[in-house]
């Protein structure tokens, strides 16, 4: 199964490949990047995916992804905007619940893909968990220094990239979507 993928971020596409390995799974970028002006993860990854499918191969599978982190304690922000919150999100985060006794979490991640044929599938994953008071690891990328999941005590980045392969909200959403695709074919 060949998927392309339209985003610039080349941390979500090695994490779409850890997690679907028997995939050949690319970046498209296009002429440009659509601008995300959707109210749910889900619209900005339709929008995504639909100019992907305006513009990629026919012949090819398309998909749009958004994905972000949403605090219990900020009435689910930086959600949709997580990217484009602040320029550094880790402390723009951290800085908003300074104070704040709820800090519990959640990352979403939704896959929008789009079949030569322009059928459609969605599919979601979450990650839930608490912000921690500081940045730890290093690896991942995003919000994962700050992220421990439900059950964990080490943050997302201190889990590591093989942790996530198998853990994270994008891998949970990225197997969905295989599920989808083999019940479809």
């Amino acid at each position: 199964m060949k998927l392309l993928v339209a985003t610039r971020n080349r941390h979500k596409v090695e994490e779409l490949r850890r997690a679907l390995p028997e995939w050949q799974i690319d970046a498209w970028q296009g002429p440009e990047q659509p601008a995300e002006t959707g109210a749910t993860f889900e619209e900005n990854a339709r929008i995504k995916a639909r100019y992907a499918r305006a513009h990629a191969p026919a012949a090819a599978w398309v998909a749009g992804e958004d994905s972000g982190i949403a605090a219990a304690g900020l009435g689910g922000r930086p959600g949709v905007a997580s990217a484009r919150w602040a320029e550094d999100g880790v402390v723009a985060l951290l800085d908003a619940l300074a104070g704040i006794d709820d800090r519990r979490a959640r990352y979403v991640c939704t896959i929008v893909a789009i079949s030569p044929e322009d059928s459609e599938l969605v599919s979601v994953g979450t990650l839930e968990g608490v912000v921690a008071p500081g940045p730890r690891g290093s690896e991942g990328f995003g919000y994962d220094p700050i992220m421990v999941p439900a059950g964990e005590t080490q943050t997302v980045a201190e889990l590591g990239d093989a942790w996530k392969a198998g853990n994270s909200h994008r891998a949970k959403a990225a197997r969905a979507l295989a599920e989808q695709l083999e019940g479809s074919r």
